[in-house]
Formats: structure tokens, sequence, C-alpha cells
């Protein structure tokens, strides 16, 4: 019997027990990890048969032994953020991220580093950064993508003009072949081997098809680089296996080139009609040696504007470039730089100089995949990706493509190197129609015929992967297409390595993915509207398109995605991974059991419900939606956990509670009694219990009514209302001084907040629904409903519409504020002089990625504080961090950066929280009593 007539659960079970018994540790073959791995950034989806992270070299070494014995295909894997296809396979994958992923050597002198493969290109950055060096090439993925990972698809970034693409960055390889044999190669030097002897005939035999077909420009990335292996290149392998997508060998260590950063930029932006007229002036521009040309459409800019903030002054145009020039000389700099904009043809332009709209210019850029796909009115999906031509055959290229665009009924947003030629783009293709497989087909064929009319190649950084290697021979002669075979032949000759890439390649239209649709499949309809995806949850999930943002390291960067992933670095505990879960329940081939699959409720169990990703997720993703939308499906007519009960319910119990909180108080500082209040409650019996305020904070205010000033109104929100009244106090009082008719509400109708986390979310509807009625009213009549519980005020922004069909809700939402937003706009309102005191700044999740923190910072920079700003998540998050089973993972959420920072404050620094979880949080763990920005404004 051949092993490819054995079944794949046979093979599986083989795999596994040779791994076993070769002593890799870290082996996973649940339905769980499959489904994780199932996919890239890709619209392919391979299920594999097992996930490997190994520990060591000879764990590699061990793991393609128990591939070979057993026939099993092998994939390598960085930081899955592959394109094309070419990080997902049927038998094994090898994920390097996990343990393989140190700096183990920086050589200041030679200027190299030698790294692991799963080594972050961000954290090589940051090792080298303080000796004044850098790796060159910049993928817009840098903050996760793996060293290994780009050499595997030779990648370039934005500034592959002045550092060259990866391969040009490689000064030596370890691999080792699918035979087992092990390679020290150096760039440029010679290795014995008999294998490699082997792979000098197949060049050998084919000197002048590679002479004439392969390097014939700076971005042709697609196929074999064979012109490495040629006799005036030095035979050169460890340079040539860059961009060969693991389909020839496998990588245990790198060394790699680092360069100096010049130490002045400007960008010249340039504005233009169209994407194609600024493609025509790469060539006049590309003399001045800029260190990146980039393009950029108007839709991308108009996104981000309109998702993630503001954005710098952009000259007139439709269409941009952003020319980079970089040096030593500042005024050298500055003079290229004139004379650059002298030599375009630009409608209108403008030099950035500052750093901070320089960073933001850049952020657009590298978050180009993700917001293009919020471009489309339909879909907007890779597959038609990283093509690039000649430069000079940009413009050109550029116009024809749109018309084939055009012919085929589709839309794209183009942008990116456009200085290399090189062209990213969405486009919307009708996959989920009838059809739509043959449209996706018949294009890709068309436009892979256009690019070779034009000297260009299918991939330009990204490699071929499943999306492009069947289209090869469109670009390559019959002889390249078998010298290709050739070497896979040589160096993989049972084609267990990445199989279906780049060699006897899967179809482009197979094993495609999603989006499926969930409408009509739901026994009832869902408890939320997900107004952005037409009420159907699989487009909603299917928004996730496998870009990785919320694998990256967040510190510093003002982001929170994703907390648990912070703190775990598991993939099922990332956005992308619980996205992909339940891309698979949906599909309901892998994963199945619908809503209720264990596989589901694992991947969903430390989600925080942070709403980080609303925010910082390019594409938009929601997952604390679709986490309670997941509950409340669970959920319906069966008994709930009792935490759901109890701290899901808590605004329920505090109001029944209040009239006796003396005496619930007395409770729950008695031990005994305590500790069953934790037990009914699901709390951890480490966590404290927060104490109920004896008299509510609607009744302790003293309304400030005084005629012809403009009102306001405080909306408290439960946890002000019954257990931290202060913050609401000193709200009332600088309202009062910033001359509001301030009126409270004597009865608040709770948002709901707490049942939405848990699903409970019928509940949640009818709660809402009376506090829209209450708030109404006034926001019709103009005044401004303050909340001084960021969380609470999310629910009333966003998940009110999401909840109600009601336009009184919208009606509310936008007229809903935080203090901080109303004092901004207060005309004559002035700030405390607090110069000299420090605050250190936890902002609430729902803070930064629903209602925006840049009023709070305003507010406080206008005091003279000094202020020290976290990013991050506190760890509490509501009910998560109190729940039994989550206080490890809650409290390591916390060690990523607020007690850091908190054991490293000056003494006598203030710590400001507005949210009631971040400030028990901190009470909690460390015992600092932290303050809501009314308190520092009432000083």
């Amino acid at each position: 019997m051949t092993r490819s007539s054995i079944a794949p659960t046979a093979v599986t079970t083989d795999v596994v027990a040779e791994l076993a018994r070769l002593g890799v540790t870290d082996v996973d073959d649940s339905t769980l990890t499959r489904a994780l791995y199932s996919t890239d950034a890709s619209l392919y989806r391979v299920v594999p048969q097992v996930v490997v992270r190994p520990r060591s070299t000879e764990e590699v070494l061990a793991t393609i032994a128990a591939c070979r014995e057993t026939g099993t295909p092998l994939t390598s894997r960085g930081a899955g953020t592959s394109i094309a296809g070419n990080a997902i396979g049927t038998g094994v994958v090898i994920d390097f991220t996990r343990h393989l992923n140190r700096v183990h050597d920086i050589d200041v002198e030679a200027r190299t580093a030698r790294v692991d493969p799963g080594t972050v290109h961000a954290v090589l950055q940051k090792a080298a950064a303080p000796l004044g060096l850098r790796f060159g090439p910049d993928p817009s993925t840098h903050t996760r993508c793996t060293v290994g990972g780009m050499i595997g698809n030779n990648a370039c970034g934005s500034r592959a003009l002045a550092y060259g693409r990866t391969a040009d960055n490689v000064v030596a390889l370890d691999v080792v072949t699918m035979a087992g044999e092990e390679l020290s190669l150096t760039a440029g030097g010679q290795t014995a081997s008999p294998t490699l002897d082997r792979l000098r005939e197949v060049v050998a035999g084919g000197l002048g098809t590679i002479r004439t077909e392969l390097g014939t420009f700076g971005r042709q990335v697609s196929g074999y680089s064979l012109e490495h292996l040629l006799p005036e290149n030095g035979f050169d392998v460890a340079t040539f296996l860059a961009g060969t997508e693991g389909t020839l060998a496998t990588m245990t260590s790198t060394t790699v080139r680092l360069v100096q950063d010049p130490p002045h930029r400007r960008i010249l932006v340039l504005g233009y009609a169209s994407m194609a007229d600024a493609a025509d002036d790469v060539p006049a521009l590309l003399p001045f040696a800029p260190t990146a040309c980039e393009g950029l459409d108007s839709r991308i800019v108009d996104v981000f504007r309109t998702h993630k903030g503001s954005v710098p002054d952009l000259p007139r145009g439709q269409g941009w470039l952003f020319v980079e020039i970089s040096g030593d000389d500042p005024l050298l700099v500055a003079d290229t730089v004139t004379r650059a904009s002298r030599a375009a043809s630009a409608v209108d332009s403008r030099v950035v100089t500052d750093a901070a709209e320089q960073a933001v210019l850049w952020r657009i850029r590298e978050e180009g995949a993700g917001l293009a796909t919020r471009t489309l009115p339909g879909k907007a999906l890779s597959g038609w990706e990283d093509a690039a031509v000649p430069p000079e055959r940009l413009g050109t290229y550029l116009r024809e493509f749109d018309e084939l665009l055009r012919a085929n009924r589709l839309d794209g947003v183009p942008y990116g190197h456009f200085g290399d030629g090189c062209i990213h783009v969405r486009i919307d293709f009708p996959l989920d129609e009838p059809g739509g497989h043959e449209v996706f087909r018949s294009f890709l064929f068309d436009a892979a015929r256009l690019v070779a009319s034009h000297g260009g190649s299918l991939s330009g950084e990204h490699g071929d992967g499943r999306a492009r290697s069947e289209l090869l021979p469109l670009m390559y002669s019959a002889d390249a297409i078998d010298l290709f075979g050739a070497v896979k032949g040589v160096l993989d000759p049972d084609d267990l390595l990445n199989p279906g890439v780049l060699v006897r390649p899967r179809p482009v239209d197979a094993d495609l993915r999603g989006p499926e649709s969930i409408v009509g499949r739901l026994d009832g309809r869902l408890g939320l509207r997900l107004l952005h995806d037409a009420g159907d949850l699989g487009k909603a999930v299917h928004r996730c398109t496998g870009v990785g943002k919320c694998i990256a390291d967040n510190q510093g960067s003002n982001g929170v995605m994703c907390p648990s992933f912070q703190a775990t670095r598991d993939e099922k505990d990332s956005t992308r991974g619980r996205a992909r879960v339940l891309q698979e329940m949906i599909d309901g081939r892998l994963v199945k059991g619908g809503f209720r699959a264990p596989e589901v409720h694992d991947a969903l169990d430390l989600c925080l419900s942070c709403k980080g990703c609303l925010n910082d997720c390019p594409t938009g993703i929601d997952m604390a939606s679709y986490k309670s939308e997941v509950l409340h499906q669970s959920y319906k007519g069966r008994l709930r956990p009792r935490s759901h009960y109890v701290l899901g319910r808590l605004p329920f119990w505090a109001r029944v509670t209040s009239p006796i909180a003396w005496l619930a108080n007395l409770g729950l500082r008695t031990p005994g009694l305590r500790s069953i209040a934790r037990w009914v409650a699901g709390v951890d019996q480490r966590r404290s219990l927060p104490a109920f305020a004896t008299r509510r904070f609607s009744r302790l205010a003293r309304p400030v009514l005084a005629d012809g000033r403009p009102r306001v109104v405080i909306w408290a929100d439960s946890f002000t209302e019954y257990f931290s009244t202060d913050g609401g106090q000193a709200a009332l009082r600088v309202l009062d001084g910033a001359g509001y008719d301030v009126e409270v509400l004597s009865r608040p109708q709770c948002c709901g907040l707490t049942w939405i986390t848990t699903g409970q979310l019928d509940t949640a509807r009818t709660m809402i629904a009376r506090a829209v009625d209450q708030l109404h009213p006034y926001v019709t009549a103009g005044v401004p409903v303050v909340g001084l519980e960021p969380s609470c005020l999310a629910v009333l922004r966003s998940d009110a519409v999401e909840l109600l069909d009601d336009p009184r809700a919208l009606d509310v939402a936008a007229g809903v504020f935080t203090l901080a937003e109303v004092l901004q706009r207060t005309e004559g309102w002035q700030a405390p002089d607090l110069t000299g005191t420090r605050l250190v700044v936890q902002p609430h999740c729902h803070q930064a990625s629903v209602l925006g923190f840049e009023a709070d910072l305003a507010v406080m920079r206008a005091t003279g504080a000094t202020i020290e700003r976290l990013s991050g998540c506190c760890g509490l998050a509501g009910n998560f961090g109190v729940e039994k089973g989550h206080y490890e993972v809650s409290v390591a959420v916390a060690e990523q950066q607020l007690l850091p920072a908190i054991r490293n404050a000056a003494p006598g620094a203030v710590v400001v929280a507005d949210g009631f979880s971040c400030r028990t949080q901190l009470d909690d763990l460390v015992d600092v009593t932290a303050v809501h920005l009314a308190q520092i404004l009432d000083r």
C-alpha cells in the first residue's frame, strides 16, 4: 500500500507517534489548533494534520526525520502573515515563533546579526537600534513578521530601494534538507555537498535559460531565483534559497546583514489626479535616490481618517507618492527634496519634516492591506496581491490593469512600492456568488498575461504560494519551468516540503476559503444586528484577513489588542486565532457543534471583551461582540455558569443590596461568608470583593441649578451609582465650576453592560431600551449627557445601536460625552494648574478603542502636569479578571505594562484611571488607590 493511499487520520497517528518517539515535545493535533493554523493571510484554507512548535534545532531535525519516515508533508511557518497561501499545508506545520525566536549575537564591527528563524523583525530592530544599526528590509508587517518568513518569501518592504530585498541581506544560512543533510551556507561562499554538486549540474544544463529569463529586474521574485547560482555569481546557494518558500530546505538559523540608519529623513508628499499619473512620475524621481517611493490611493486614506483618526494635511489629489529622502547631511537632504519636487509633475506637493506626522503617514501605508478591505462597498480580497513590473512600465500597466478590472466588473484599490514597480491591490472578487470562482480564476490568468506582457513578475515580494504558482508558465518558458522542477527534484525529491507550491502547483482556485454566510443557518435570529456586515456573522468573522497586527507587541504603541495574547503568546488567544476558529465553526467541516463547540469556547475563554480589536485591527474585527453573540446563542434556554447570574447581573444585585449596603459590606469582610460569596459568584478566592457605597451617588449628589447657565446632565452608571461615588461627586463640582447648570439623574437606567459581556442579550436589549428612553429627551433638546464610566458610555456609543433597531439609539450615541469631551469644548473653562504633578494614566480599554482618548489627554496636558500614558489593558476587564480560572492571565496581562509602570513610578505620582475595573485591579494587586479624571480636575 502506498503512502498516498493511507487515510489522513492514519498518517496523523503515524507522524504524531513518531514525533513523540523522537522526543519532540510541543506537538498538537487537537481540532482547535488545526483550526488556528488552517489559513494564513491569504484566501486559502488547508487544514494541517498536526502543529509542531520546536524548542531547539534538535527538535527541528527530529520533526524532519518524523515527516520523512512517515511520508508526511512539512510546511514552515513564521508569523502566518503570508498573503499567497505559502504558510499552510496538509501535513505538519512547524511554527518557529513560539520557542525559536531569539537574537543570538550582533557583531557591530561586521554589521551582522545571528538569529533564529522565528525571530520577529521588530525584535531584531529593537536589539540593533541601540548600536546604531537596523535590518534593512521592512515589510508593513514588521511588528510581527519573522526573519525566517522574510527569507522564505524574499520580502522587501517600503525601503527596498535603499536596502534591497531580504535576499540581498542574507549573510549565512543553516538549513536541513528533507533527506536530513545539514548545510551551513555562506553568501558568496562554497559548501562541499553531494546534493549541491547535483544542483550545480542542473544549473549547468540551463545556463542560457537562467541568463535570459531570471533576474531581469529588482522585484522579480516569482519562481526560483536561479540567477544566484550562475558561475559568474559564485553559485551562491544561501542567497538563492531566499524566496524558495520552504519548498527546498528547512531553515534552522540565519545570519543577516545590518545597516546604519541615516539620521535625517524628509517625506516629499506628491499629489496626483490618479494612481496611474503618480506611477508615470516614478522614473523622474528615482535618480534622486529615495529611501522609499510609496503609492497610496485616496480611498485608503479616507478609510483611515474615518476609522482610525486624523491624517496630516496632504496635497490635493486622488493619489499620492510618499517619497522619502534620507541622509547624514540635513542640508543635502533638504536640497535633494527640493530638486525632486521640481522634477515631479504632481498637481500639488508638501514636505513633511515632523517625525510624528511622518509616523502617521507610514502607519497609513503599513495598514494598507487591512484598510483596503474597508474601501469597497462589498468585499476587498487578496488574490492578485503584489505583481511587479519595471518602474518605467508602471503607469501603462496600471491603466491596462484598471481596464481589465472593469472588463470583469471588478473594482480594486491599488497601492504599494511604486519606486520598485510593485503593486498591492485588494479586489472585490465575487467568491460567494454563483460563478464567482470562475471569475476569480479567469481574472488571475488574464492579469498574469498582462504582467508578463510588460516583462514583469507575478510576485514582487510575497512569493507565489498557492495564489500564483499555477500561473508561472504564463511568465516563464517551458525550459524555465522544467528547471524549477529539476531543482526541486534534487533538494526535495519526494515533494514533502510545502507541496503544491511553485513546483507541481495546486490550482489557483483550489482550497479557497469563505466568506461563508450564516444567514438562514440559525435557529432564530442573531442577538446583535452586526450593522457593518448586514447582520451576517459569517461575513463579520471573515473580516479577519490574517494580517496579524493582533500578534504584535503593542507596548508603547497606545494599542490595546490583544491583551490575553500579549500574556500567553498562544495563537488561540489572538484576535486572529479566535476569528479563525469562528470561521471554522461556520464552515462546519472541522469544528462541529456550532456555537456550543468546545473549540469555540476554548478560543473565546480568555477574550477580555476589551474591544481593542475594534480600533486596533485594520479590518475592524469586533471580537467582544462576537463573543457576546456566541454566549447568547450557546446558553439559550440552558443553565448558565454561576458567574453569569451574579457578576453578569451585578448592577441588579447592587441595586437590590443598596438599602442594606452596610450589612452586605460587613458580610464581605467576614472570612467565612466572604469565601462563600466568592464561590456563589464564581469568583476566584484570591480576589477581593469591592465594597458597596453606603449611599447611592444620585442621593449624595446635590444638583447645581442656576438660571441662564447652559445645562448638562450626569448619567451615573451602576459602578458610579452603587460602588465608587467619589468620581461622580468630583465631576459634579468640576462641571459646576465650568459654568454649567448640572442635573443628576435620580434613577439612572443601567446600560446592561454586564449582561452584554456575558451574552444575556435579550435582557440587555430591554435595559438599553430603557436607558435610551430616559436619555433621548435630553439629547434631542441639545443637552449634553456626561458619562463617567468608559465601558458604560461605550455601550451607549456603540453597543446600543447593535442591539436596538431604533433611530433614537443613534441620537443618544451622538449625544453622550466623556467629561473631558464636554470640558474641551467649554468656552472659558480653565484647567487647574498641576505643574509639578506627575500623572501615570491608564486609559480604560473602551476609552482607547471606542470613545477615543484624545480629549482626555488634551485636558490633562492643559493642567501642566507631566503625563505618562500607558498602553494595553489592566487585565481585570469587568467580570473577566475576577472569574475563577482567569486569575493568572489577568495578573499576567497587568504585568505587561500597568504594574511595572506603577512600580517604577516616581514618588508622589498620581495614578489616573477612569475605569472602575482598572482602579479595582490596582487596589487588588498593588494596593494603589487610583483616581478618576474628575478627581484630578477637582483639585
